[in-house]
């Protein structure tokens, strides 16, 4: 597919929004035929939404490529890192979009038109998709933003070891890179990357991070970051 094509681009994402909500659509008519006694007509519409189901998966393996995994054992665990990684960007991005946008302004809607029904729905998805949206960052950040901090963890170890056999150590210039490290969980902030979820743009020096920011991982407040020092 011609990524740069933008008609193609909002087609694709256009028709894996129809695939995806014609799938949902018809197990949802499954459940009230099967409510209804009628387990015919509830297998058709489960055998339906599975290929309606296919076809979204097709759609979306045309939007993201770099998703698109033929043969998993050609893969190195790096390269598996990074196609999950990207399957948690893409999740963390659309909750957070319903979050903090979408459902906003549907439940703003919803309240000038004075439906209480539709305006309490929608709250409460606000509700679940930051929840969700916390869920899958807590995935990304255990499966991997917290890789420099084992490099951390390394690297002081090699150096502990290092001084036990009695081998020269090089002393490395502190904070020379402007990462701050947390005393707490030992997440390392680096200023290239910020903080989006936070609203921390990259780019952002940590001394110009407002007061109130916490450490993304355990939550510890700004005060309790010091700057990183290379093992020596």
């Amino acid at each position: 597919m011609d990524s740069t094509n933008p008609s193609t681009l909002a087609n694709l994402e256009a028709a894996f929004g129809g695939e995806s909500m014609a799938n949902r659509k018809y197990l949802f008519f499954a459940d009230v035929a099967k409510q209804l006694g009628n387990a015919e007509l509830a297998k058709l519409f489960r055998d339906t939404a599975a290929q309606e189901t296919e076809h979204a998966f097709a759609h979306f393996r045309l939007l993201h490529p770099e998703l698109v995994v033929d043969d998993p054992a050609t893969l190195n665990e790096a390269e598996k890192q990074t196609v999950l990684s990207r399957c948690l960007e893409l999740a963390i991005e659309g909750e957070t979009y319903e979050y903090t946008t979408m459902y906003p302004e549907f439940a703003a809607q919803a309240r000038s038109d004075r439906d209480q029904g539709a305006q309490a729905e929608f709250e409460e998805q606000i509700d679940e998709s930051r929840e969700h949206a916390g869920i899958f960052r807590s995935a990304a950040r255990n499966f991997g933003l917290l890789t420099p901090v084992e490099h951390h963890h390394a690297d002081r170890y090699s150096a502990a070891l290092g001084a036990l056999k009695g081998e020269p150590v090089q002393a490395q210039p502190i904070n020379t890179t402007g990462l701050w490290i947390c005393k707490v969980c030992g997440v390392i902030y680096n200023p290239a990357d910020g903080d989006p979820d936070s609203g921390i743009a990259a780019g952002t020096r940590f001394e110009d991070i407002p007061g109130d920011w916490h450490c993304p991982i355990c939550g510890t407040r700004k005060a309790n970051f010091m700057p990183y020092q290379a093992a020596a």
